[in-house]
């Protein structure tokens, strides 16, 4: 049996997607397990670009099966629209694609609250993407969510939508609404837009619960793809500004259904810079001309609403954290290949706060806030580093770096990834390898 659950080790965006992808060639199985069409997964394939909002990005092997698990929030409008776009270019998409019974669905009005609760929030807005995830998954916790295998029961369907209207409608009762919202607060239009998508997805539903567990038990390889990053984690992350859901190790257990003991190893990607979108604190972040020059080389504009991401330096102070509360193995760093050009590179190896050094990261919100970054200088290799794929073809500087972030997370680095393309990835430890030279979790 071999598990693995590859998650993001900062605020999302730290290029998952192509990690599963080289990863996702020797697996059987992916299964996504939290976040919705909020998170944007690109991948480049023989020069041609990939974005996935929903499916996981095993997709692109035409041998991996690919599971929509329980903790995720589907709209269906989207991932039909995404099914579609992936058959377009040619990608299989059929028996290979299972979406959990217990899966919540967004709605249409989940997407208007999302919009007018940022309003409300004024300047204490998060920067949500407005496409209904928080919402959903308030209702969700609220027992009053609409769930993929509702979707095949007309009068289960019609009852939980007229419920869930009637509060949304008292709700906004008190704010002016646009025609097109109305229109999402009608229960005809909710109804009939779960019947225009029912005919397409049906045929993907599956207990996707027994599913994984059948896989695990059959010695099945199986990636657990997460969404975002644990600094956005609901309960471990820059709380409020965060996602609505646990994308740690917590969120992929319960979000497939799957026994601890059956997790072998956790696997955390890291950008070799930081970045973040939507509010809230951002120790390292760096402004002006270097911060936009850092966001140009890396391309940060998000792939789901093309949002320009705030860039920064490696913080291992929030690194260690995300080790910490997640028991991650070994880490993977990203886009290397992005910091060729900086004669100097920073890396935050502490903060400091009214005269005191922290080397933790503070739960409270005001105070991080307020932390200064204390940083440690290396040299840069000014040279390029794109696409290589041996750790000796990398500058001795860039190894340099690399060691050094082992020594500040206290983590071995098992993956590198020098580019966008599949290829462009040097392996200095198997993972699936490794989970062979290991036993389940206890």
């Amino acid at each position: 049996m071999s598990v693995l659950a590859v998650l993001g080790g900062q605020w999302g965006d730290e290029g998952k997607g192509k990690v599963i992808d080289w990863l996702a060639e020797r697996a059987d199985v992916v299964a996504r397990y939290q976040g919705g069409a909020n998170a944007g997964h690109t991948v480049v394939l023989n020069g041609k670009q990939y974005i996935l909002h929903l499916v996981p990005t095993g997709i692109l092997h035409p041998d991996v099966r690919c599971i929509i698990g329980s903790g995720v929030v589907v709209d269906p409008l989207a991932l039909v629209e995404e099914i579609q776009y992936l058959r377009a270019q040619g990608v299989e998409v059929g028996e290979n694609l299972a979406v959990g019974k217990r899966t919540h669905l967004i709605m249409p009005y989940h997407k208007v609250l999302d919009a007018h609760m940022e309003d409300l929030l004024g300047v204490n807005r998060i920067g949500t993407t407005g496409r209904g995830i928080g919402p959903a998954y308030s209702d969700k916790a609220a027992r009053l969510g609409v769930r993929v295998s509702d979707l095949l029961d007309e009068k289960i369907l019609t009852e939980r939508i007229r419920v869930c209207l009637a509060l949304k409608r008292r709700i906004l009762g008190g704010i002016g609404i646009s025609k097109e919202e109305s229109q999402a607060l009608d229960e005809g239009y909710n109804l009939e837009m779960c019947r225009k998508v029912r005919e397409i997805l049906a045929p993907h539903v599956r207990d996707t619960e027994a599913e994984i567990q059948e896989a695990a038990e059959s010695g099945k390889r199986i990636l657990l793809e997460g969404a975002q990053g644990v600094l956005l984690d609901l309960d471990m992350g820059t709380y409020p500004y965060v996602t609505s859901s646990n994308t740690g190790v917590g969120g992929a257990l319960s979000g497939l259904g799957l026994p601890y003991g059956k997790l072998n190893a956790v696997l955390g990607v890291m950008k070799a810079y930081c970045t973040r979108v939507g509010q809230g604190p951002f120790p390292t972040e760096i402004h002006g001309e270097e911060g936009e020059r850092l966001r140009s080389a890396g391309g940060e504009y998000g792939a789901t609403t093309g949002r320009p991401r705030r860039c920064g330096w490696f913080d291992a102070v929030a690194a260690r954290h995300c080790i910490r509360v997640t028991g991650l193995d070994g880490l993977v760093i990203t886009k290397l290949d992005v910091m060729d050009n900086h004669a100097a590179i920073q890396v935050c190896v502490a903060y400091e706060l009214e005269g005191k050094r922290l080397t933790s990261f503070p739960a409270e919100i005001n105070v991080l806030e307020r932390c200064k970054p204390v940083y440690e200088e290396f040299p840069g290799w000014m040279t390029s580093t794109s696409g290589a794929r041996e750790w000796e073809a990398l500058p001795q500087r860039a190894r340099g770096y690399l060691s050094a972030l082992e020594r500040l997370t206290g983590k071995k680095i098992w993956l590198i990834s020098t580019g966008p393309g599949r290829e462009d990835t040097i392996q200095v430890k198997d993972p699936f390898a490794a989970l062979q030279e290991r036993e389940p979790r206890p």
